[in-house]
């Protein structure tokens, strides 16, 4: 369901990344897409730190993956884009969909962190 749907309009109205992709509030962007968007992180993790978030609003990857496809397969074409034109594909990049609170989502819109230009450590630190 679109960001701006008024059926949806009382959920999103507060989703961080809906604002950006309304253009209420400022990003770097990197790419956009008729239904993506990349912007920097502005607390990165990694010399590179690119979100990659749908333009339509879906709470998490797992709920995206189950209700559209395509959207599902632009995500992850702008993914791989953005890994390129950022140069990440030589030496490798991570990408990271943090679903839930056990998973440590944070914004409760689905987003890929793309992570690379330096080693990212190991995966999970205990």
């Amino acid at each position: 369901m679109p960001y701006w749907s008024l059926t949806t309009i009382a959920l999103v109205t507060d989703c961080l990344f809906c604002r950006i992709v309304a253009g209420e509030l400022p990003a770097t962007v990197v790419r956009e897409t008729d239904t993506t968007l990349a912007f920097r992180d502005i607390n990165p993790k990694a010399e590179v730190h690119v979100l990659v978030v749908t333009k339509e609003h879906y709470v998490d990857i797992a709920t995206l993956a189950t209700a559209d496809r395509e959207l599902t397969s632009d995500l992850m074409e702008t993914v791989a884009v953005v890994a390129e034109s950022e140069g990440l594909l030589a030496d490798g990049f991570r990408t990271i969909f943090n679903t839930g609170l056990y998973g440590g989502q944070e914004v409760d819109h689905v987003h890929a962190h793309v992570l690379g230009g330096e080693p990212v450590g190991p995966m999970v630190c205990k």
